[in-house]
């Protein structure tokens, strides 16, 4: 099938790619519920090699930078109490860590969390974190401009592959609190 959007010719719905999945992406397709379907999650297979932002749209094409979100998790600390949470924003901006995001954990200070911590809590790769199979108990905090897209390309939990979904998807994921303002513009 076609993806409806980028060239990708072999989109295919992720539950049919549970094996090309990590555990815990895979598993959250596997119980998905809601009003967007399980078959409306497609996966579409891409180099590792060029996972990353805009190494992916300069190959891709620059009018997936629009409908693209990256997944970051972030640390927000008070006293001794140290908070994990995940944002996605559009790709073209960046996550407002030390306004949106500290004021809303509550934290005296935000961070991005530190490479083995995102990646050994999420049980995903680096450059391939993605909102849907993270830890239930996380804030997901997710940029409205993200919602507010059609189509969503976003990481599948590794380097290789991505998943596009509708973007009101996400709003529908466990701990999801839509943010404005949450994605600032790279300038």
């Amino acid at each position: 099938m076609r993806a409806p959007i980028g060239a990708f010719d072999d989109a295919r719905p992720a539950p049919d790619c549970l094996d090309l999945l990590t555990g815990p992406v895979a598993a959250a397709v596997r119980v998905w519920t809601g009003p967007v379907p399980a078959d409306q999650l497609l996966y579409v297979d891409t180099d590792p090699a060029i996972a990353d932002t805009a190494a992916f749209v300069e190959h891709h094409g620059s009018d997936l930078l629009d409908a693209s979100a990256n997944c970051v998790v972030v640390a927000g600390r008070r006293g001794e109490t140290t908070t994990l949470a995940a944002c996605v924003v559009k790709s073209a901006t960046r996550v407002d860590v030390n306004g949106v995001v500290r004021k809303h954990l509550g934290a005296r200070k935000a961070s991005f969390a530190p490479m083995d911590t995102a990646t050994g809590e999420t049980g995903m790769e680096y450059g391939g974190i993605t909102p849907i199979g993270l830890p239930d108990s996380w804030p997901l905090l997710v940029d409205a401009a993200v919602i507010d897209t059609d189509w969503v390309l976003i990481g599948s939990g590794r380097r290789r592959g991505k998943l596009i979904l509708p973007g009101k998807a996400f709003a529908q994921l466990p701990g999801a609190v839509v943010l404005e303002g949450l994605g600032v513009l790279v300038g």
